[in-house]
This record gives C-alpha cells, sequence and structure tokens, in this order.
C-alpha cells in the first residue's frame, strides 16, 4: 500500500474518532442535563423537597408559558440581554483603548497603575446609589454598572498581555525602522490575541453579573427586577425560571464569544 494512501487512511480514521468523541461529550452533557432536571421533578413531586421553596422545572415551565402568552418574558430577556451588550462592548472597547494608551505611553501607565489596583479591589456595588443619583433611575446606570465592572479587568488583563510580548520580537521589528504604530498593530496586538480573547470571555460573566447588580438595586424591567419581585412576593417560580434563564443567555453569548475565538485565531495562523 503506498505511503500516502496508508496516511490518508489514518486521517480519515483520526478524523471520525474525533467526531465520535466530540458526539459522545456532548450526548453526556445533555444526559447530565436532563437526569438533573429529571431527578428535581421527581423529588419535587415525591415531596423530598419543598416545590414552594426550590420550585421544580413543570412548574418553571407553566412560568413560562404564562410569560410567554403576555409577553412578559420577551420584555425582560430583551432589556437585560440589549443591557448586557451594551455593556459588554463599551467595556471591551473602552478597556482596550485605554490599555493601548497605557502601553504607547510607559510614564502614564506607571501614574495609573495604583489607580486600576484600587479600582479593581474596590467592590463596585457600592457606587450603586452614587449612580442612581448621577445617572437616574434607569438604564443609564444599569449599565455603567456594567462597565466599571468590565473596563478595569480588560485594562489589567490587555495591558498585561501588551507589556509580556517577547521583546526579542520588539527589537527587531525596530531595528527595521518600524514605528510605534507600526509595532503595535504588527507585533503587538497579534502576539496578544489570546490574552484578548481570555479578557472577552471575562467580560461576558462581569458584564452579567454588573447588569444583573443594577437590576437589583434600580430597574423597571429585566430578569434582575424579576428575580427581586418574585423573591418580594414569594413566588419562588418566578425566581428559579428567572436565574435558568439568565444562565441559557449567558451561555449563549460564551458560545458566541468562543465561536468568535475560532474564528480570529484562524486568521492569526
Amino acid at each position: 500500500m503506498p505511503k500516502s494512501t496508508e496516511i490518508s487512511r489514518q486521517r480519515r480514521q483520526y478524523l471520525r474518532q474525533q467526531k465520535v468523541r466530540r458526539v459522545s461529550i456532548f450526548s453526556t452533557q445533555i444526559a447530565v442535563l436532563l437526569i438533573f432536571f429529571g431527578l428535581w421533578e421527581v423529588a419535587a413531586n415525591l415531596d423530598w423537597i419543598d416545590a414552594f421553596v426550590t420550585s421544580q422545572p413543570s412548574r418553571m415551565w407553566q412560568t413560562v408559558l404564562n410569560m410567554h402568552s403576555t409577553g412578559e418574558l420577551y420584555l425582560h430577556v430583551w432589556t437585560t440581554v440589549w443591557e448586557t451588550i451594551v455593556g459588554f462592548t463599551t467595556g471591551t472597547i473602552g478597556g482596550l483603548a485605554i490599555a493601548i494608551m497605557l502601553w504607547w505611553s510607559p510614564f502614564l501607565s506607571r501614574v495609573a497603575d495604583p489607580y486600576l489596583v484600587v479600582l479593581n479591589a474596590l467592590p463596585k456595588v457600592a457606587l450603586g446609589p452614587i449612580l442612581i443619583v448621577w445617572l437616574g433611575n434607569g438604564q443609564p446606570a444599569i449599565i455603567v454598572m456594567a462597565l466599571l465592572i468590565s473596563i478595569i479587568v480588560t485594562i489589567i488583563s490587555m495591558l498585561q498581555g501588551f507589556l509580556s510580548v517577547d521583546e526579542d520580537k520588539i527589537r527587531l521589528t525596530q531595528a527595521f525602522g518600524a514605528g510605534k504604530m507600526t509595532i503595535l498593530t504588527k507585533v503587538i496586538l497579534p502576539a496578544s490575541l489570546p490574552n484578548m480573547i481570555s479578557a472577552l470571555k471575562v467580560n461576558v460573566g462581569l458584564s452579567w453579573v454588573g447588569v444583573i447588580m443594577g437590576e437589583f438595586l434600580v430597574s423597571q424591567a429585566g430578569l434582575g427586577h424579576l428575580i427581586v419581585y418574585g423573591g418580594q412576593v414569594f413566588q419562588l417560580d418566578i425566581v428559579m425560571t428567572s436565574v435558568i434563564i439568565l444562565a441559557l443567555c449567558a451561555a449563549v453569548m460564551y458560545v458566541a464569544v468562543a465561536y468568535a475565538e475560532s474564528k480570529l485565531l484562524r486568521w492569526r495562523l
């Protein structure tokens, strides 16, 4: 048998094994999820747990149908998703821009370093009442809360990625007469792409945290508003349903970022 044919056969076998492995992993993940909800439902029906306190899948599904019939479901989901997307986008773009400024000016970076440390350690929820006074009782305060939570981490993460780029690559580029803008676009940003992707993944969670925290403090709509309302009136079905929907929305956003990561890394190669 020719060597090329043998290699081709082995590659097809390897790809087939990888496909089977991916399908097995995905199937197991779905099975674990179904078993979890199944056990939850059975435990509630058999009074092993108090369904009033923990709710149960059938009651949550009925809550979804009720909110669907009134259109309330889509209002709250879209409100939270839109606020999260705006906070995520502005936090990422703003963090990247500031990180570039700090890399560009070592003096400015040293001046800003202690302030970044303090702002990163500061519990952002403490700024909630101030934001409400400054921006009012509405969506701007919620979006700014998400922005504040995500932007500092983005700046620190991306700046660290910029500064960790191999100095030899920078010196070699400088030896060919490249200016700082060329070094930034041709060396720093491509080499820091994995750090940027990591920052995006972290920002997904932080943006959701910021929005929900903001909606806890001040909101007229959104999943955070539903969670607070459900807790106040002791309707735990609404609370648990909102939490599950929140988890699904966050998972979808994370998958979108992971898909963008695969495309960007392929472009980099």
